[in-house]
């Protein structure tokens, strides 16, 4: 492979020494073999050629992916494990500990050892991947780990965004020339909107908590009998605790990442991806208006946004955005945004839980520290019938003491819910 970063990897990418870090950390119960682990990394880093190369800059800077048939096999460390906590320090140290580019591979493991319990955490280069790509890692691995003989069927990756995008779509003269003058038009928009101000290096922090099994159960049932989705409970839950506690501050805006995967058919979901476009919808501040109904209208917004995004055109057009891409780097560095929150619900996990030699007894929602004056990042998952919550800033942003503070007030919204349906029943 050598082919160039498509614009979703390249921002994710940064630059050399600022890569984006994403954790992804299971709790083991059971025994595991560190010779049998090395081999579940070994056969992953076979199967995705994401795993085997390194980055190069070309002589203007731009980043590219190139294989490295000598590439060192994926990093392992071993520490000793002494409380249920010791995942999240862990996963913030990994945030900073950045990889290096140029040497590869953009992924490694460190395994919290004890007796009896252990936690598996799987930290990548956000450039390799995104929250789909990450859970396939971390089940693959679990795969291997409790039966080596298992091979993992290695796949060609794609050699340039050309080739995910229709021939009709490519050889459109009047659809390259939007694209050329959309992004003229935004880069001159970022230059003007980016200011000198850039968030002062600061402590990254998460937040990780649990919606127990009764109440997950609960909250899924009540979503759909409001013919609502879970997102949109999440987001305006979090939102309203937020401008309950930061009032005319709170910005009222969510963002969601898309899983364009469906769309595009030479992407596999077992693949290694990382681009996944955005879309920014507010939420009604009304007070007057009924919180279910707040979730309806988000939803629907939301999946009409999705229903009229043209994937393919989107990949063209974004490819021209390169030039800007330092630009747009700068303006979320200096910007506080239009958001309040990015929000993530990766829903349930396809993972099992019950192997051969351990139990999967629970997995954490991943997360990143993201190098932007808004760094609030809101991601779940539901394992086991319990939904996870991770939550991640900064406080040059937002204090942990103030996101704990909005945590408990979103989770007491939702408990609220659930105990109305539970009267009425």
């Amino acid at each position: 492979m050598n082919r160039k970063l498509i614009i979703g990897e390249r921002i994710m990418y940064v630059d050399a020494k600022t890569t984006v870090n994403c954790v992804f950390a299971a709790k083991i119960r059971g025994t595991i073999k560190e010779e049998n682990l090395r081999i579940a990394l070994l056969e992953i880093q076979r199967k995705h050629p994401l795993l085997r190369v390194v980055i190069r800059e070309d002589e203007q800077g731009r980043p590219y992916f190139v294989s490295n048939t000598k590439i060192s096999q994926i990093p392992l460390r071993i520490e000793e494990r002494f409380s249920d906590n010791d995942w999240i320090t862990v996963s913030e140290a990994e945030w900073e500990n950045r990889f290096d580019v140029k040497r590869g591979p953009l992924a490694r493991v460190v395994w919290l050892r004890s007796a009896n319990v252990s936690e598996i955490l799987l930290v990548c280069a956000h450039c390799i991947c995104d929250g789909t790509s990450i859970l396939t890692l971390m089940r693959e691995i679990l795969q291997v780990l409790d039966q080596q003989d298992i091979d993992m069927e290695p796949y060609e990756s794609f050699e340039s965004v050309n080739s995910l995008i229709p021939s009709y779509i490519l050889s459109n003269r009047k659809m390259k020339m939007k694209a050329w003058l959309i992004a003229k038009i935004a880069g001159w928009v970022l230059s003007f909107k980016t200011t000198k101000h850039k968030s002062p290096p600061d402590k990254s922090y998460l937040l990780n908590w649990k919606m127990d099994e009764e109440s997950s159960t609960a909250l899924i049932n009540l979503c759909k009998q409001e013919k609502t989705a879970l997102h949109a409970a999440f987001s305006v839950a979090f939102l309203e605790a937020m401008r309950e506690l930061k009032g005319d501050k709170a910005k009222g805006q969510v963002i969601y990442p898309v899983d364009i995967r469906r769309y595009i058919s030479e992407i596999k979901n077992d693949h290694l991806f990382a681009f996944a476009p955005i879309e920014e919808l507010p939420v009604d501040k009304d007070s007057n208006t009924d919180f279910w109904t707040k979730t309806r209208k988000l939803r629907n917004d939301l999946a009409g946004r999705i229903d009229v995004m043209n994937i393919h055109e989107l990949l063209l057009i974004s490819e021209y955005f390169h030039s800007s891409v330092k630009k747009l780097i700068a303006y979320l560095k200096s910007s506080e945004g239009t958001h309040d929150v990015t929000l993530s619900n990766m829903g349930r996990l396809n993972i099992p839980d019950s192997y051969q030699s351990f139990h999967l007894e629970t997995i954490h929602s991943p997360s990143a520290s993201f190098p932007w004056r808004n760094p609030n990042t809101l991601i779940i998952t539901n394992f086991r019938r319990e939904i996870d919550f991770s939550f991640i800033s900064s406080e040059s942003f937002l204090s942990k003491e103030d996101a704990t503070i909005i945590k408990d007030r979103m989770m007491e919204l939702l408990v609220e819910k659930i105990a109305v349906l539970q009267q009425a029943l």
